[in-house]
């Protein structure tokens, strides 16, 4: 899941990659992906915003990374209702290794930044974590973990190259999820198939997969995900769980697909 050890001196960076890294077979550079945003207000959805996904290839200190983005934005009639402005950012290495995360979000009258910087010393994982607050305050924590951990971005790229084949319902992937100030559990779990039709008038064959975290003993369905069942694994349809309510997204486009989009129904 995450890289994991450096094993002596020199070597050690290279075990730690050897065992967190994953075979990204989902994306390539330059891969963009739009969506139509929607809200459930007072039991009506109406369409309040856009939404948009993006991975390059850059550079992350020095070394070839790829960067992901996902980014929404509520429309000025939502406004009236929510603000709802996020900005999210991560960095992994070409195998698949977590580097960074940040994570901008503006929900109502609240406006948080986390951000997480990775690092592997010693056979270790350490996170360096950071919250700063509406008000401005702000917090910084360094843990070391004894295994991989991932951000909420980190993780959606890596998973989009899980390979579903043999996989039952209920089937259950567990992970530990870390933001700027905290380590929770999360899960993906496998709802099955289902067709699912994109804000582009097209129909796709879709896996459905919920994101679960449990925190304080509480377990919730932050999102649930309908991905096109080929080998790029898009998602088709985002079902979220949010503070204010649920909102839903849909594909309006999609360039820089690495494979064929085989999911399609005709």
């Amino acid at each position: 899941m995450k890289q994991l050890i450096i094993a002596f001196l020199l070597a050690l960076p290279a075990v730690a990659q050897a065992q967190c890294n994953y075979k990204n077979e989902a994306f390539q550079s330059g891969e963009f992906l739009s969506y139509n945003l929607y809200y459930n207000w007072k039991f009506v959805w109406v369409k309040a915003g856009t939404a948009s996904m993006s991975v390059v290839q850059s550079t992350y200190k020095g070394k070839e990374a790829y960067r992901g983005s996902l980014i929404t934005r509520g429309s000025s009639q939502a406004d009236n209702f929510f603000v709802l402005r996020d900005t999210l950012l991560c960095y992994s290495s070409l195998d698949m290794v977590p580097l960074y995360f940040r994570k901008g979000a503006r929900e109502g009258k609240r406006y948080n930044v986390d951000e997480v910087f990775y690092s592997y010393p010693n056979g270790k994982v350490q996170t360096r974590q950071y919250r700063q607050r509406t008000d401005g305050t702000y917090t910084w924590q360094t843990n070391i973990h004894e295994t991989c951990v991932y951000d909420m971005m980190n993780i959606f790229l890596r998973a989009r190259s899980f390979n579903p084949e043999g996989w039952k319902r209920g089937n259950e992937i567990k992970f530990p999820i870390v933001d700027g100030r905290s380590k929770i559990n999360a899960k993906m779990v496998y709802r099955g198939k289902s067709v699912v039709k994109g804000d582009n008038g097209k129909r796709y064959r879709c896996l459905e997969l919920s994101y679960i975290e449990t925190e304080d003993g509480e377990t919730k369905e932050i999102a649930r995900f309908f991905v096109s069942d080929d080998s790029n694994h898009v998602p088709v349809r985002i079902d979220m769980n949010l503070k204010f309510g649920s909102a839903k997204a849909f594909v309006v486009g999609m360039k820089g697909l690495k494979n064929a989009v085989a999911s399609e129904v005709k």
